[in-house]
């Protein structure tokens, strides 16, 4: 399982103000922008993007004790990988004497967990007030243009392109600019293409391999 995914996913998950908390969640950006154009636009959203994810790494190579972590990640993968064979096989035996190590697995998990989770604590705030405070002063509300629709999970939670109904609407962000991207959308894509080069840079991937 790719965990530095999950972890992305999650952290760029708050970048959109949920409409319950008094926002719309694409409303991010401004009518005069301090930096106007879409190359230039793409390629700065693209640079907060890698410098916030050198930040998030430097935290995590502080907080985080990588050798132990691996090591509790191997160990319980390996722990499913020999407890899904057993199953597999029917091996009643090896099953009943794999399962009296459930709760110790269950405890490496939680553990782990907390491990990853820690240090988003502490690149949550700044992470949240760069997005909201600096962010949309200096960028339009759509900052780059995709040649196909990007919203593959249904609904409108997590939308990353703008759809062809909000592009007819105009009074919608997103009036006349069908597939456009929006400013939070650009951010998270371009935090997930440079995070694995940059986790594996400051030896802060979870990856086993």
């Amino acid at each position: 399982m790719d965990f530095n995914f999950i972890l992305l996913f999650i952290d760029s998950a708050f970048l959109q103000l949920p409409d319950f908390l008094g926002g719309d969640r694409m409303a991010l950006g401004s009518d005069d922008p301090i930096i106007k154009g879409l190359i230039l636009s793409m390629f700065a959203v693209s640079g907060f993007g890698i410098l916030l994810n050198i930040f998030n790494s430097a935290v995590r190579r502080k907080m985080v004790d990588q050798t132990k972590l691996k090591r509790i990640m191997k160990e319980t993968k390996a722990w499913q990988k020999e407890r899904m064979a057993a199953m597999r096989s029917k091996d009643t035996a090896k099953s009943a004497e794999l399962n009296k190590k459930s709760s110790y697995m269950n405890k490496m998990s939680m553990e782990m967990m907390q491990m990853n989770m820690r240090p988003m604590m502490i690149t949550f705030v700044p992470l949240i007030l760069i997005f909201y405070l600096v962010l949309p002063q200096l960028f339009t509300y759509t900052v780059a243009i995709s040649p196909i629709p990007l919203n593959v999970i249904p609904g409108d939670m997590f939308q990353l392109t703008c759809t062809a109904q909000q592009a007819l609407d105009s009074t919608h962000i997103c009036f006349g600019k069908e597939n456009h991207l929006m400013l939070w959308a650009w951010y998270f894509l371009s935090s997930i293409a440079f995070s694995g080069i940059i986790m594996r840079l400051t030896k802060t991937s979870m990856d086993l391999g």
